[in-house]
């Protein structure tokens, strides 16, 4: 257990994978069992929504028309900006990643369920796991992510195959989680071995805090 747990009173389960591997589906799962979850990717919108600190410091940064027509931030502009530009992409994740942060563990610790799940792709990446008592891998094979990812996203397969490269490796991952579920087979048996996790996770819960 990390000392950077001190900060949350609650059982944290951390919940990751690749681009494409059905992080929601499971996460969607655990919430129907009653438990909170608390999402990376929400709270990376939230804290640059309209009126907040972080979309301030952004159009301070790059100008008014980094807005779209609505005054909310404009996604595609922004990526644009930063895409090829990494002192911009180094200034852009110095301002949200501690925004993000500090509203995660605002989150984590106000989460009234057993237990309460983090679910973030970069979740070993950035360290989040630092804040988890034990953490579970969403795995699925390469093709399947880039199959998945293509077909959802409306991108091609290069497109796809650059985003999960620009990601810790599948391997890496398996080697750094405690649990690893597979997701590419019938979605019965995933639910069934989520709920016996679940169970674990109750009882560790109970046990540990």
């Amino acid at each position: 257990m990390s000392n950077t747990q001190h900060h949350i009173n609650n059982w944290v389960l951390g919940l990751t994978g690749g681009i494409g591997c059905g992080k929601t589906a499971v996460s969607d799962m655990l919430a129907e069992l009653g438990i909170t979850i608390v999402d990376a990717d929400i709270v990376a919108r939230q804290v640059v929504e309209p009126g907040t600190d972080g979309l301030k410091a952004i159009i301070a940064h790059f100008g008014n028309d980094i807005l779209d027509e609505h005054d909310a931030l404009n996604r595609g502009e922004l990526r644009a900006r930063i895409f090829s530009n990494p002192e911009q992409k180094t200034w852009l994740n110095a301002l949200l990643h501690p925004l993000i942060r500090t509203q995660l563990i605002i989150d984590l610790k106000n989460a009234q369920s057993d237990y309460v799940v983090l679910v973030a792709p970069l979740l070993f990446e950035n360290g989040l796991d630092g804040y988890c008592h034990r953490t579970l891998l969403i795995d699925v094979p390469k093709e399947v992510q880039i199959a998945r990812t293509t077909q959802r996203d409306n991108i091609s397969i290069e497109q796809a195959e650059q985003i999960i490269d620009a990601q810790m490796s599948r391997e890496h991952k398996q080697q750094k989680a405690d649990d690893i579920l597979n997701n590419n087979r019938d979605l019965s048996d995933v639910k069934q071995d989520l709920l016996k996790l679940h169970n674990y996770y109750l009882q560790q819960a109970k046990s540990t805090i």
